[in-house]
C-alpha cells in the first residue's frame, strides 16, 4: 500500500472515513498513494473552518496575500520536475505536458500576487449636495471549488489563487480521480504560510463531498469545472441556496480549414489540438471542418501525421500520446469509436493499443456530418471527425451548430476570412491560425452556450466572480 495522504482541515491533517487508491493510468500496478475520503460532516467542519478564518484573512493587507502567493508560486516552481513526475504518472499526460502544466500553476500564482495589491474602487460625489460615494470590492466570503481530473494542477491554480487573493476562504475539492496533484498543491499553499482555515483540502466523491459543499449554507460561491450534467445540477442547487456561480462545462470545437489555408500549418496545429493530452481538453478540436477544394489534401497529410504519433507511457520522452485517464473513460471512449461507424462514418484508428494501461490510438472520423451524434456529443478522449464544406459561409455555420461554444478556430491566409470569423464565431475563445487548446494566464478564459455559465476565469475578469461590489454613501 502506498503511503496516506490526508485531507487538510482547519490546518490540520486528517483522515477520512474510506481511501481511494491511486493508480497510474499507464500502469495500474504502480500505485502512487491512498487518499483520504472525506465525510459530508468532514465538509462541515471544512466549512466551518474556513468561516473563522475568513475574517482575518479578508482583513489582511494586500501584501500578506501577495507575499503568500508569491511563495506558493516559487515553491512550486522549484518542485516542478518532481510535480510534473506525479502530475504525468497520476493523470497520464506526457512529462513534457505535465511539466508545462506545474509552471503554468506557478504563473497563475505569480500574477495573482501581483493582483492581490491591485484591487482598486471608486470614489466620487453624489447628485445630491454634501453628499459622497464610494465603491468598494469585498471578498464574496467562503468559496467552494470542485476541479477536474485533465488538469489537476493547473485548474485548481486558477480557482483558488483568485480566491485567496482577494480575501476570501477556500474548501477545495479536486476530482476523485486524481487527488496527489491536488494534495501536493495544497500543501504547497499550508506550508507558504496561508492561515490554518484559509485553504481546506476535502477529498472524495462528488456524489458526497462535492454535493456538502454546495448545499451548505455558509459557502458563498462555488466554482465548477467538469461535466455538462453535474454543472447543471450544480446550478440548480445553488440557485436554491441564492450562492453564485462559475461554471466551465466543456465544448465541442470547430476548427475551419479553408481554401487559403497552409495545409502543413493546420495539419500541425489541428494534431495538436486534437490528440495531443489524449484529447482530454475542454478545449480540443473534436471537430475539424474543411473546404471541399482542399479536403482531399488535408485528410490525407493529416492521416499520415495522426498514424506517426507514438502513444505509450508518458514518462517516455519520445511518447507524444499517453492513457486515458481510466478505464471506464476508454470504455465511452470505445463506444462513441463504434458509434461512429453505425453512425455511418468511416473509422481511421481509434482501437485500444498497448499491452498495458489504458492506451487508445487516435481515432479519426472521415465522411462525418454535422448531425451525427459524434459532432455533437463531447467525448473527451483522442477523437475527431472531419466534415466537408461547400464553402466559408457553410463553414462558419456548420461551426457554430451546437450546443456548445468555447473556443473555435479558423485556419486560413485570407484576411477577409479571418476577421468575418472572428466577428462570426459564437463561442468565448476564438483561435487564428492556432490551436484550439492553449490559453494564456492572464486574460479571460470561458465560453458561450453550454459551455459556461457565470464570470469568466483567468486574468483581471477573476475579480468579478471572487469579490462583491459594494456601494458606500457618505454625508458631512
Amino acid at each position: 500500500m502506498g503511503d496516506m495522504h490526508q485531507n487538510l482541515i482547519g490546518g490540520v491533517w486528517v483522515d477520512g472515513d474510506s481511501v481511494t487508491h491511486n493508480l497510474n493510468p499507464a500502469n495500474p500496478s504502480d500505485e502512487i498513494g491512498v487518499f483520504a475520503r472525506a465525510s459530508a460532516a468532514d465538509v462541515s467542519t471544512a466549512v466551518a473552518a474556513a468561516a473563522e478564518a475568513l475574517p482575518g484573512w479578508a482583513l489582511a493587507t494586500p501584501q500578506v496575500r501577495a507575499d503568500v502567493l508569491e511563495n506558493v508560486a516559487q515553491a512550486i516552481l522549484a518542485r516542478a520536475d518532481e510535480l510534473g513526475t506525479l502530475l504525468a504518472r497520476e493523470e497520464g499526460k506526457t512529462l513534457a505536458e505535465a511539466k508545462g502544466e506545474v509552471i503554468r500553476a506557478a504563473q497563475i500564482f505569480r500574477f495573482f500576487a501581483g493582483e492581490a495589491v491591485r484591487i482598486k474602487g471608486a470614489a466620487g460625489r453624489s447628485i445630491r449636495p454634501g453628499v459622497d460615494v464610494e465603491v468598494s470590492r469585498e471578498p464574496v466570503g467562503v468559496v467552494g471549488i470542485v476541479t477536474p481530473w485533465n488538469f489537476p494542477i493547473a485548474i485548481p491554480a486558477w480557482k483558488i489563487a483568485p480566491a485567496l487573493a482577494y480575501g476570501n476562504t477556500v474548501v477545495f475539492k479536486p476530482a476523485d480521480l486524481t487527488p496527489a496533484s491536488a494534495h501536493a498543491l495544497v500543501q504547497i499553499v499550508h506550508d507558504a504560510g496561508a492561515p490554518a482555515g484559509a485553504i481546506n483540502l476535502v477529498m472524495g466523491r462528488g456524489s458526497v463531498v462535492g454535493d456538502a459543499i454546495v448545499t451548505h449554507p455558509e459557502v458563498a460561491a462555488i466554482s465548477f469545472t467538469g461535466s455538462v450534467p453535474v454543472g447543471r445540477g450544480l446550478a440548480v442547487q445553488a440557485a436554491q441556496g441564492m450562492k453564485k456561480i462559475q461554471l466551465e462545462m466543456g465544448g465541442k470545437n470547430p476548427t475551419i480549414v479553408t481554401q487559403s489555408a497552409d495545409l502543413d500549418a493546420a495539419v500541425a496545429g489541428i494534431l495538436n489540438a486534437a490528440f495531443f493530452s489524449t484529447g482530454q481538453r475542454c478545449t480540443a478540436t473534436s471537430r475539424i471542418i474543411v473546404d471541399k477544394a482542399v479536403h482531399d489534401g488535408f485528410v490525407a497529410k493529416f492521416r499520415v501525421a495522426m498514424e506517426n504519433l507514438n502513444v505509450g507511457d508518458p514518462l517516455d520522452p519520445k511518447v507524444q500520446i499517453g492513457p486515458v485517464v481510466s478505464e471506464s473513460q476508454l470504455t465511452n471512449n470505445l463506444n462513441y469509436v463504434a458509434l461512429a461507424a453505425k453512425e455511418g462514418a468511416e473509422v481511421i484508428g481509434g482501437s485500444r493499443c498497448g499491452t498495458d494501461g489504458f492506451m487508445q490510438a487516435p481515432a479519426l472520423f472521415l465522411n462525418a456530418a454535422n448531425d451525427m451524434r459524434i459532432c455533437q456529443e463531447e467525448i473527451f478522449g483522442p477523437c475527431a471527425a472531419i466534415i466537408s464544406v461547400d464553402d466559408f459561409d457553410e463553414a462558419v455555420a456548420v461551426a457554430n451548430d451546437t450546443s456548445f461554444g468555447l473556443s473555435s478556430g479558423i485556419y486560413t491566409q485570407s484576411l477577409s476570412e479571418a476577421r468575418a470569423f472572428k466577428r462570426m464565431s459564437k463561442a468565448g475563445m476564438t483561435m487564428v491560425n492556432l490551436p484550439t487548446a492553449g490559453v494564456d494566464y492572464h486574460v479571460p478564459f470561458g465560453g458561450t452556450k453550454g459551455s459556461s455559465l457565470g464570470a469568466r476565469e483567468q486574468g483581471a475578469n477573476a475579480i468579478e466572480f471572487y469579490t462583491t461590489v459594494k456601494t458606500i454613501y457618505e454625508s458631512d
